[in-house]
């Protein structure tokens, strides 16, 4: 089984969240975990609750980099940082993969640091998963969206290499033979959204293992027109987040009108079931995390407000990663269209 190494340290409910994921994944799976970050404290939460000592070990190191705190200041000022060393420890081959819930520029920026980029590949992406409609048969409940934050802006080469790992990944991972993928615009239009834009729809109608369909609309994100759906940072970003709040906002609106309302009641009654879909379509604990792509190594960013569940199923999806080969893959995607 691969071997896990994770930033005990990293997100808003660290480092008790993040040890307690751990200690669930080792008695859900054989899967083989490094803690990093300070040991007492890890150990003294290990031993608060059950957990399978042979598959998790300790390694220490005496920095973390908060939440709020610069990246590039705090990668520079704090080489014992705990994402730090669980990046050096993947680069060293001590581990096989990395999860952190921590900084997410400072995982993006350590990974940079220390893992070689796929030949041929120009910029990282940073992807998430995201609730859908499904429009046929086996299409995954989730779709992909990259990039959601690693690269601000890109240009059109940049764009088709996501577009490439995102359906590389997609492959390994949702089992389709060819994900669709589309582009994130303002128009379904071939001329829509500037020179970048444009140039980047007629670069992915070339290569044969896409399966583009073209432009994607802010109403057809949530929808199973794509796959993959293909963005710069800053607006993958925004849109990841708009996702994620559209959730919170639909159950906290429908709870304050029930507790006003009788009729609300009923109707939240007769609704109850929906509701509770669209609750866990949008909860992030269920999908853990997402890959950076574009590195040799796997580094899976969970929620920054993650939870044991989360930090369990991110675990799995790293491992699940390594098992099924996807920086290779994503290497003779690469190649493929160079």
């Amino acid at each position: 089984m691969p071997r896990i190494a994770v930033d005990a340290m990293g997100g808003d409910l660290a480092p008790d969240e993040i040890v307690r994921g751990v200690a669930q994944a080792s008695l859900e799976s054989d899967i083989q975990m490094v803690l990093v970050g300070a040991s007492d404290r890890i150990q003294a939460l290990l031993d608060a609750g059950p957990y399978n000592p042979e598959l998790i070990s300790v390694r220490h190191c005496s920095a973390a980099i908060g939440m709020a705190e610069d990246p590039h200041e705090g990668l520079r000022t704090k080489k014992d940082a705990s994402i730090s060393v669980a990046a050096r420890m993947v680069a060293a081959g001590e581990a096989d993969a990395m999860v952190t819930a921590g900084n997410t520029g400072a995982a993006v920026l350590a990974a940079a640091k220390n893992f070689k980029l796929i030949r041929g590949v120009k910029k990282a992406a940073l992807a998430s998963v995201f609730p859908r409609q499904t429009e046929y048969p086996g299409q995954d409940a989730l779709g992909l969206l990259l990039d959601v934050g690693a690269t601000i802006r890109c240009d059109a080469i940049e764009l088709t290499q996501f577009a490439v790992m995102g359906s590389a990944y997609a492959r390994r991972v949702s089992k389709v033979a060819r994900p669709r993928v589309g582009l994130l615009n303002m128009g379904s239009e071939e001329s829509k959204g500037g020179d970048v834009l444009v140039e980047a729809y007629k670069r992915m109608k070339a290569p044969p293992q896409l399966d583009f369909v073209g432009n994607v609309e802010g109403n057809d994100v949530t929808t199973g027109k794509a796959d993959v759906i293909v963005a710069e940072g800053l607006l993958g970003n925004v849109v990841l987040k708009l996702i994620e709040g559209i959730g919170e906002v639909a159950t906290t609106v429908a709870t304050h009108a029930a507790q006003d309302s009788w009729r609300w009641r009923i109707g939240m009654a007769m609704l109850s079931t929906g509701i509770s879909r669209i609750r866990d379509l949008a909860d992030f604990r269920s999908y853990g995390g997402a890959p950076i792509l574009g590195f040799e190594s796997i580094c899976i960013k969970a929620h920054g407000r993650s939870t044991a569940p989360a930090v369990k199923n991110a675990i799995k999806v790293a491992a699940k990663a390594v098992r099924d080969r996807i920086s290779p893959e994503i290497a003779e995607a690469i190649a493929e269209i160079r």
